[in-house]
């Protein structure tokens, strides 16, 4: 007796939650009341450096350059946060020393930190603060 010969399905080709052009697909769905401080801090992160790519990671904008870095806290309960981190992995060893002369990152660990704006106005404010800090 022949056995059955097995049906592949065709591969389909997902689209990479790991691109910009992702970004630009969630941002436009995205109804949020803070959305232009959103938009401000993808800016300002993505121009600190030529080598931080976005995607989309947690369900939030979020920037790497090999591993992510940086996502954006959508849930904040006022205004708009950027979560900095190490990857998705707690890692041992000696805390991350980050320059912070304006005082802006709250710590919630020693390998992750939070900076939180109140609106658009506070992030055209800080904007390089917050780049320098990227960097």
């Amino acid at each position: 007796m022949k056995r059955p010969t097995s049906v592949k399905k065709p591969a389909t080709k997902k689209a990479s939650a790991d691109t910009a052009a992702a970004v630009d697909a969630f941002m436009a769905s995205l109804k949020h009341p803070h959305k232009p401080a959103i938009e401000a801090l993808r800016k300002i992160i993505s121009g600190a450096d030529p080598s931080i790519a976005e995607g989309v990671k947690w369900n939030a904008p979020s920037f790497r350059t090999g591993e992510y870095f940086a996502t954006t806290h959508l849930r904040a309960k006022i205004g708009v946060g950027v979560i900095l981190h190490l990857g998705a992995k707690v890692r041992g060893g000696a805390a991350v020393s980050i320059k912070d002369p304006k005082k802006l990152l709250t710590w919630l660990g020693k390998d992750r930190a939070m900076l939180v704006f109140a609106g658009l106005d506070e992030v055209e404010a800080h904007g390089s603060a917050l780049r320098d800090i990227v960097r």
